[in-house]
């Protein structure tokens, strides 16, 4: 491996550096605030470090890597997101968790196996991120020894996810035992001789779309999805619907539009019925519940397959909106969830929706910005939550997928049935004899500048979306196809 190839793979070094120095210094003396300042600091530097992988790329090291603009837009997305993880888990656990420090390195470890997802062009890259991101969060999800339902949580997930990398692990098989390689590039071009006519080879996607519709948390791959939202802790809960399901997206991006799967009118039947069941269930099942952390998983599940529909419609203008999307809804659902975080106690996490009742006039300040993340979710004008919508559908009236924009349009509707019941429920007056669940305790201010933040990108890119919009064209059109797909 050259200087160059350290250089570009610098981000990489710096997350399994840090991680590293958090173990050691937790071997000498155990301090949480220096913990989660080596997190920051790390995160920070691996950001920062994208500028001189920028200056590198396209940078190949073959077969197993690829550093494009592709790669440098989803790690700077990623490294953000973690970033504001770090910052809300440095609040919740200092409300008495007793063994804080190594959830950090957990958190760096299952942020450098994101990222290794996302440059991944080879199947080994690509199952060894998938495994080092899985490994650090069945430990974070069951993180809290002492709840129940946080261990019932990770149980779950490690035994659906060893299913899932079965699935996927046989699904590589069959396709490198027709095409004869595992780097993607390469797949594409020998696929492309050979068409998408052999059995084997669509049995092998197959099984792959199984692996990645478990992490991504689709229909009919979404039964973990609730119950580990509502065992997990706030901070966790928000890393797997950001930074995981983000890097699980933007691979399956690279792998399916490299690999020449959109041509295949099969994968794409797929993705469609894919696509149209988690938005029925995903927001049908939400209706249902009375868990806040449950209605969010169950959101999430209708927000990707709003996503898938991007993905289908392909081209440029495809990825772009989908990309578009990935930052609004990172933006809406940290925000969300930090409220969440920064409203815990030592004792439980206000996830039912009564524990909000009245929230609006003891926090009126956190109260809209937590309506506002909500109103984002729902895709209601001036958030950034709407022009990503916008973005989705104008993608879909490109390549004619009318089916799938009209079932968008009445979904979202079902949507904001669910989302104004919190809203309602913060806003509506209590009786003066009636405890408040949440809200009575001071917020701690590092918190709030993150919510701040958060709030004033979510407003900003609801107004002024071109500015972001030409940082991902620059930087994410490579990946697509020019040629208009056919459907």
């Amino acid at each position: 491996m050259t200087g160059n190839d350290l250089m570009a793979l610098s981000p990489l070094i710096i997350l399994a550096s840090g991680s590293l120095i958090i173990m050691m210094t937790i071997s000498v003396k155990r301090n949480h605030a220096v913990a989660a300042g080596i997190s920051l600091l790390t995160l920070a530097g691996a950001f920062f470090a994208l500028i001189e992988t920028f200056k590198s790329i396209p940078h190949k090291i073959e077969p197993m890597v690829i550093l494009d603009s592709y790669a440098v837009f989803f790690m700077g997305l990623i490294l953000i997101a973690g970033f504001f993880v770090t910052a809300f888990s440095y609040n919740y656990l200092s409300k008495g968790n007793k063994r804080p420090e190594e959830y950090y390195i957990l958190l760096l470890l299952a942020t450098l196996g994101t990222v290794v997802l996302v440059i991944s062009n080879h199947f080994v890259t690509f199952f060894l991120g998938l495994e080092i991101l899985s490994v650090s969060l069945y430990t974070l999800i069951a993180y809290s020894r002492e709840n129940l339902i946080a261990l019932e949580a990770g149980l779950k997930y490690l035994i659906l996810a060893a299913f899932s990398s079965a699935f996927l692990i046989f699904g590589m098989a069959l396709v490198y035992a027709e095409v004869g390689t595992m780097n993607f590039m390469e797949m594409g071009l020998r696929v492309g001789l050979m068409g998408w006519t052999n059995l084997i080879l669509l049995a092998g996607i197959a099984l792959m779309i199984v692996g990645f519709g478990f992490k991504l948390a689709v229909v009919p791959f979404h039964m973990w999805t609730p119950d580990v939202y509502q065992g997990a802790s706030a901070p966790v809960t928000a890393f797997i619907a950001t930074v995981s399901k983000g890097g699980m997206f933007a691979l399956l991006f690279r792998l399916f539009i490299t690999a020449g799967a959109h041509t295949s009118s099969s994968v794409l039947v797929i993705f469609t019925f894919i696509s149209i069941a988690s938005m029925f269930a995903g927001n049908i099942l939400a209706l249902l519940q009375n868990n806040v952390k449950r209605i969010l998983a169950y959101s999430s599940i209708a927000h990707l397959g709003y996503l898938l529909v991007a993905f289908i419609a392909g081209q440029q203008f495809g990825m772009q909106a989908a990309a578009f999307y990935l930052v609004a809804y990172f933006i809406t659902t940290l925000g969300a969830f930090g409220v969440i975080s920064m409203l815990s106690d030592e004792e439980r996490e206000p996830d039912r929706i009564g524990d909000y009742r009245g929230l609006f006039w003891r926090r009126p300040w956190i109260s809209l910005v937590l309506s506002a993340m909500l109103f984002s979710l729902a895709g209601i004008p001036l958030t950034a939550g709407f022009i990503g919508k916008f973005y989705v559908v104008a993608a879909g009236v490109k390549s004619t997928l009318w089916i799938l924009l009209i079932i968008l349009v009445i979904n979202s509707a079902i949507g904001l049935y669910y989302y104004l019941r919190i809203i309602v429920s913060m806003f509506s007056r209590t009786a003066p004899e009636e405890k408040p669940s949440v809200g009575t305790a001071v917020l701690p201010l590092s918190g709030g500048v993150v919510l701040a933040v958060l709030t004033i990108l979510l407003i900003w890119l609801g107004i002024f979306p071109a500015d972001i919009m030409l940082v991902i064209q620059r930087l994410v059109s490579g990946v697509a196809p020019a040629a208009p797909l056919m459907f």
